[in-house]
């Protein structure tokens, strides 16, 4: 466990140094994320804090490497998140298109599946559904890749994406702790301490964003941790999903409804529901608050989930699947009540 402490504070520490030197307009990754119409934000903010989650993560992952045995599919997942983030601060620095950006989010999420995390089944509480491996690949490859861009999507508002991987990843620790999965454990031990140090300076107001190369590492890791984790008996897949469901459910959602409107997905925009309670009035902290309250929630029944037999388990789960379109349709009458 010492080992462990030292790693995630290294992580921490790194992080929170290059966080703060990145806000410092003389710093050489001082880049600005200029706010248009679509933005919530209202001043240019520098939006490199990526790049110190990525330095913090490699340092820490490097030095507990040393005297660890880590499994081989992880390395697949260490190869994929480096392309990720090297394409991504490209992205970040001169802009790319869809047509080189998706391309390599398949790369990055094939170097994963080749390294051998991808799913063979899918478990429900009571009902095991076996793949056949083409499919598990497809659809392995067809998650990861909406894994990684859905966090992307949902980084627009101050310290939400940083606040949802410390409380989620924060959530799979507790949960590879409970099955002594030291390996598991650690990982997202560091990735919750590298990220923690980036949201002391970007949680409302921010001072720094993590741009696509923070969101986009950040999305495959829990992609790819949430396939590992299944692959090591520490969860379902169903319990990943459910720490995540405030981001996948929002994201997921609001696609659907804008592919319904003919709309240009693949565009930004300002309709997903945690945007529209911003606007609706609630203001950054106040929303980030309550999105952090219902990503607790999620968490702690999570690991409630593995206490319960088979019966509670899928009446957690129908809470859930109620709950959400509920919250959608209290977000939706704010809305029209402000347009009184």
């Amino acid at each position: 466990m010492i080992g462990i402490a030292i790693v995630s504070v290294a992580a921490f520490a790194v992080s929170l140094a290059l966080t703060h030197r990145f806000c410092d307009p003389t710093s050489r990754l001082h880049v600005l994320d200029h706010p248009n119409e679509r933005s919530l934000h209202s001043r240019p903010t520098p939006r490199s804090g990526g790049v110190a989650i990525f330095v913090a993560l490699s340092v820490a992952v490097g030095i507990w490497s040393l005297g660890a045995d880590l499994n081989s599919s992880l390395y697949g997942l260490g190869a994929g998140a480096i392309l990720v983030s090297a394409l991504s601060f490209l992205d970040d620095r001169k802009g790319l298109s869809v047509s080189v950006r998706l391309p390599g989010h398949l790369l990055a999420a094939a170097l994963l599946v080749v390294g051998g995390l991808s799913l063979s089944a899918f478990t429900l509480p009571g009902i095991v559904w076996h793949w056949p491996e083409w499919l598990g690949i497809l659809l392995s490859l067809l998650f990861l890749v909406w894994m990684l861009n859905l966090y992307n999507f949902m980084d627009g508002m101050d310290g939400f994406a940083a606040g949802m991987t410390v409380i989620g990843f924060g959530t799979f620790a507790v949960l590879g702790y409970q099955v002594g999965n030291t390996v598991f454990l650690t990982l997202n031990l560091i990735v919750v301490a590298a990220t923690a140090g980036f949201l002391f300076f970007n949680f409302p107001p921010a001072r720094i964003f993590m741009g696509d190369t923070g969101s986009s590492l950040l999305g495959l890791l829990v992609g790819g941790l949430s396939i590992y984790g299944v692959r090591e008996g520490v969860f379902p897949l169903w319990v990943a999903l459910l720490v995540f469901s405030p981001f996948i459910v929002d994201a997921t959602v609001t696609l659907l409804r804008r592919l319904g409107r003919g709309e240009r997905v693949w565009q930004a925009h300002k309709s997903h529901y945690y945007q529209r309670l911003v606007q609706s009035g609630w203001g950054h902290k106040r929303t980030v608050i309550y999105e952090y309250v219902l990503m607790l929630a999620c968490g702690l029944s999570a690991l409630l989930a593995k206490q319960l037999n088979s019966q509670g388990q899928v009446a957690l789960i129908l809470f859930w699947c109620l709950a959400y379109p509920l919250l959608m349709i209290g977000v939706h009458r704010m809305e029209q009540k402000k347009k009184l």
